[in-house]
């Protein structure tokens, strides 16, 4: 490292369960670092949904480098098969760990980088751009802003705060803007803090990720506590596989329980389903909402309803590093290297084989895109990924390539598995005949509900 350089700490981006996790890694390797958080608390981005429970238990949850701190700190450490929250998340671990007397000089909450470069240089050119320092701008609430540099960058900022609109060609559908207030994004807290909003009222949840299936079961369940509530399921697209998931053959017992009761609602005929929906715009209709849509066999018109749920997905925010040299993946926005392995065009099973720094670098020297950002719009992650990325990082930041190569991830498998999307009826697993053991890796699509069954007068 020259001289210029060595003696700057690695900005980290993000205080997020892997932002804290690279963090903890840096510090374990004798790095100087320093985080950046957006939020006005650690986990923000998680505090966003945590009333959901996570279907992953505490010991998937919890990075190694980061239990050492937090031990050497007294942790009281909650029970390794349970499930927390989000909230939980943050209060039990996030927090604790950034209070640790090694981490809690190093974070900066409310401190927003709004771009990146190279200092005096600009992405276009060459000179020594390896030896030269990265400049951070940071955005500081009432303070305007400043200029941070770094020998190093880590990317964990993550993708919540970037939702992917309501409309199926990755544009606002018309009139989406003007009926915001009508729409949520994400995770609202339908049992909540948002309850207001659900009970009594028609809801329709766009979507067909585990987000959308948090929303639907506890829309069932508010239905069954207050009367008049409905909610209406509407898909762009047809295979249901990854959110139904592989039931109790999935290594996450709560991911394998969530599909399943998703799939019992619709299929005990209490969800109404509009697969092949692809949104193109959302209207009035007196006091309500009509939302229009095309299918394969042409317009169609779901309502009226009073909200509608936006649980889309997120997309990564490219704008922060126009001025860094990066290799995306043209289709997810994924780092290139993992966009074959994550496309869900072509792959269902929620799992991805073992990388590390290698995968998650850029032609840029020095700077990392790292958790669910990593991933780009693919939309199945686990925090085991991220950790695993950032152990591998940190050592090859340090110089321990050895380490840094010895990469080992073994994540629970979802117990269902297709090589393109649409092929729900495969008999084989991501290619190859499925063994006789792994007789669930590609369940049957669900049988199609009477075309007669209608709602709101259109057929379903």
């Amino acid at each position: 490292m020259p001289e210029t350089t060595s003696s700057l700490p690695v900005a980290v981006i993000g205080a997020g369960p892997v932002g804290l996790a690279a963090a903890a890694h840096l510090l374990a390797r004798g790095l100087p670092v320093r985080v950046y958080e957006a939020g006005p608390e650690v986990g923000a981005h998680v505090r966003a949904w945590g009333h959901v429970r996570l279907f992953s238990p505490w010991r998937y949850n919890v990075d190694p480098a980061a239990r050492a701190l937090l031990e050497g700190a007294g942790w009281d450490a909650p029970p390794g098969d349970a499930f927390p929250t989000g909230h939980e998340l943050v209060d039990r671990y996030l927090a604790p760990l950034a209070a640790t007397p090694r981490l809690a000089d190093a974070i900066e909450t409310g401190a927003r980088v709004t771009a990146l470069g190279r200092l005096g240089l600009d992405k276009v050119s060459d000179r020594g751009r390896a030896g030269v320092p990265f400049v951070l701008t940071i955005a500081e609430a009432g303070r305007g802003a400043r200029r941070d540099l770094a020998r190093a960058v880590v990317d964990a900022s993550g993708t919540w705060g970037q939702p992917n609109p309501l409309g199926a060609s990755g544009l606002p559908a018309e009139g989406e803007a003007d009926l915001a207030e009508r729409t949520a994004t994400g995770v609202p807290d339908v049992l909540g803090r948002d309850r207001a909003d659900y009970a009594g009222r028609t809801t329709l949840v766009v979507g067909a990720g585990h987000s959308a299936a948090n929303v639907l079961l506890d829309l069932a369940r508010l239905a069954d506590e207050v009367e008049g509530t409905t909610a209406v399921w509407a898909t762009r697209g047809t295979d249901l596989s990854r959110v139904y998931g592989g039931g109790a053959a999935d290594e996450l017992a709560g991911r394998g329980d969530l599909g399943s009761r998703l799939r019992g609602l619709v299929d005990g005929c209490r969800l109404p389903l509009a697969r092949g929906f692809a949104v193109t715009s959302v209207r009035r209709c007196r006091e309500r909402l009509l939302v229009d849509g095309i299918t394969a066999e042409g317009p169609r018109t779901l309502g009226p309803v009073d909200r509608v749920v936006a649980a889309t997905g997120q997309r990564p925010d490219l704008a922060l590093t126009r001025e860094l040299r990066l290799d995306l993946d043209s289709c997810l926005e994924s780092v290139r290297a993992l966009g074959p392995l994550i496309d869900p065009n072509l792959h269902s099973c929620g799992s991805v084989r073992p990388h590390g720094h290698r995968e998650v670098s850029h032609p840029e020297p020095g700077f990392y895109t790292v958790g669910i950002k990593s991933y780009g719009r693919a939309p199945t992650f686990l925090m085991l990924t991220g950790y695993e990325q950032v152990r591998s990082v940190a050592a090859a930041l340090a110089g321990d390539l050895a380490a840094a190569d010895d990469v080992r991830l073994v994540l629970p498998q979802t117990g269902v598995c297709a090589t393109s999307r649409g092929d729900a009826d495969a008999d084989g697993c991501c290619g190859v005949p499925a063994p006789a053991a792994a007789g669930t890796c590609c369940p049957p699509a669900p049988a199609r509900r009477s075309a007669s069954t209608s709602f709101c007068g259109v057929p379903a």
